[in-house]
């Protein structure tokens, strides 16, 4: 295959936002899960294999972090500027922590996936193809040469 053929790996940013909307990162097109919490074992579109992820307990230790700081806010600030009666409380706030808890397990799940892939971690150093991806010290890991090029013109590159 020519080398200006091979397919190129997906940036960090776009293949962890792809991962959160639940689609292949590398191509977008195919979905990420069969179940809720169940990664298919390869993309449907593009054939990259995902049954090798190790998401393990980072998706659910970032879902507490974010749930516990959003309702810990909103309940801190009822408290402080008003006068909520505690049936309401007691009713309101066990619902929606679980709710967004709920609500973002896959999400999160599906970025790291994404964050996963993006870093050729696991065996995602091989592309769909079947071709390799970047030998392990060219392989870019936070964007793109064009960016880092971009970035050395606006003096933002490495020292």
């Amino acid at each position: 295959m020519p080398l200006h053929e091979m397919p190129a790996r997906t940036g960090l940013i776009r293949a962890m936002a792809r991962g959160f909307l639940g689609r292949c990162p590398h191509c977008g097109e195919g979905r990420i899960f069969g179940r809720f919490l169940k990664v298919r074992p390869e993309c449907d579109v593009c054939g990259l294999e995902l049954h090798h992820h190790r998401a393990d307990d980072l998706p659910p230790y970032i879902v507490i972090f974010i749930v516990a700081h959003v309702v810990g806010y909103v309940i801190l600030e009822l408290e402080m500027g008003y006068d909520v009666p505690l049936w309401f409380q007691l009713g309101f706030w066990p619902l929606a922590t679980l709710g967004l808890a709920l609500g973002l397990l896959q999400p999160v799940k599906g970025a790291v996936v994404g964050l996963q892939y993006a870093l050729g971690m696991h065996g995602f150093a091989t592309l769909p193809s079947g071709g390799p991806a970047a030998p392990r010290g060219e392989e870019p890991r936070l964007g793109s040469t064009d960016e880092r090029a971009a970035d050395t013109r606006h003096g933002l590159g490495p020292a």
